[in-house]
């Protein structure tokens, strides 16, 4: 894949991404896209991710591992070894960012704690990435997304009232835990223009879960009732559903009162707009059963495309239930440019779009080691350290 200049709004930003598995290697991602020089640093025994497959894109790379590690340089190091550390301490001296997510202590057991590094990096905006924090009662415990959908009570309000709590079916606590990192090294880097100095962006997965509670925790602190799984349904807008179309299933909403006057006359139901059980959203909410069963029994005669047709023609929000296939070939999709396609690499575009400084995919995921010798001659070592450290297998030398 063709590798053009770094352009967006951060260029000119380097980052060292210490990170693995997702949250943090999407962060510094979103970081690459947008124009920051990204370095990938990968233990000798890679990315976890580099194996969770089948599929894979190369014989050494899951499709997984490709969908958060582009337009990014590669070096593979031994960070337990001494040089391995002396190394690591060049490639920080350089950075502007380094993102992180080793176990509480780690990099402390490496000569580089938090104290160090904000007396020999007093400019390095610090980004830890960590599953509950490094203290309190659960502090420095391991976290994966499913473990804090648990833990931070998402899975209790997702799945159908009569079943049991359910994971969300994307990982979304390690994305939102990226995109909120993202934000906090934007954050950081802002201040740093006035300040001169960097600081620590502390993210926890605990964090992000707890953050995406609402409403349910909304209406847990103000009525102290335990949120119930209402399936696809919301808890507190009426209708808001998936529906069994005649050839698959619909979504609708009627969000408020106008939304579920035109509802029902598209149904050719008018009558249930006047209907005292179902006047206001509160009243069908109280009322949802009844209400659910009513609209269910017209929807079951039309076809999806159609229905939702009529309906966002007449401004009720309304789409068939399209799967992952459906959502990446569909026309709008592509029309905002979320799927990207050049040369061998084919990868989902980018949600930020920049009017003047946009963010673009220069390359695709690289091979374990691949950039090794450039980024080490980089700092000032010979061919000969390099292959030495090759051979002391410290380094893993290119592989492309």
């Amino acid at each position: 894949m063709t590798t053009p200049e770094p352009a967006g709004s951060l260029r000119g930003i380097r980052v060292l991404d210490l990170s693995r598995i997702l949250a943090g290697p999407l962060c510094a991602q979103m970081l690459a896209d947008h124009g920051a020089e990204v370095i990938k640093v990968e233990p000798p025994a890679g990315d976890d991710t580099r194996t969770w497959g089948p599929p894979f894109v190369t014989d050494s790379m899951s499709a997984y591992h490709a969908g958060i590690n582009r337009n990014k340089a590669n070096i593979c190091l031994d960070l337990t070894e001494p040089e391995g550390q002396r190394l690591l301490g060049e490639l920080l001296a350089g950075a502007d960012v380094v993102v992180e997510n080793f176990k509480a202590g780690t990099l402390a057991k490496w000569g580089f704690s938090d104290e160090e590094i904000g007396t020999r990096f007093p400019r390095l905006v610090h980004c830890r990435i960590t599953g509950f924090g490094t203290d309190g009662p659960m502090g420095s415990a391991p976290g994966y997304d499913a473990i804090l959908q648990a833990y931070g009570g998402l899975m209790s309000v997702n799945g159908e009232p009569t079943g049991p709590p359910l994971r969300v079916g994307v990982p979304i606590v390690d994305v939102v835990t990226g995109i909120y990192a993202f934000s906090g090294i934007l954050l950081a880097l802002h201040d740093r223009r006035t300040s001169g100095r960097g600081q620590l962006v502390d993210c926890a997965l605990l964090d992000t879960a707890v953050s995406l509670l609402h409403p349910h925790s909304s209406a847990w602190l103000a009525s102290g009732q335990t949120p119930q799984r209402t399936g696809s349904a919301h808890p507190s807008i009426a209708p808001y559903d998936t529906f069994e179309a005649a050839d698959g299933l619909i979504f609708i909403s009627g969000g408020n009162d106008r939304q579920f006057q035109t509802l029902v006359d598209v149904l050719e139901i008018p009558a249930l707009a006047e209907d005292s059980r179902f006047t206001t959203n509160a009243d069908r909410v109280r009322n949802i059963a009844t209400l659910r069963e009513l609209l269910a029994e017209r929807i079951s005669t039309r076809k999806r495309h159609e229905l939702s047709e009529a309906l966002v023609g007449r401004g009720v929000p309304a789409t068939p239930v399209h799967h992952v296939g459906e959502a990446l070939t569909d026309p709008q999709v592509r029309h905002r440019n979320m799927v990207v396609e050049h040369d061998d690499y084919r990868g989902i575009g980018l949600p930020i779009k920049l009017g003047r400084t946009p963010g673009n995919v220069r390359s695709a995921p690289r091979e374990q080691g691949a950039d090794t010798r450039r980024i080490l001659a980089s700092l000032g070592c010979s061919d000969e350290q390099i292959t030495a450290l090759i051979e002391a297998d410290i380094a893993l030398g290119d592989q492309t």
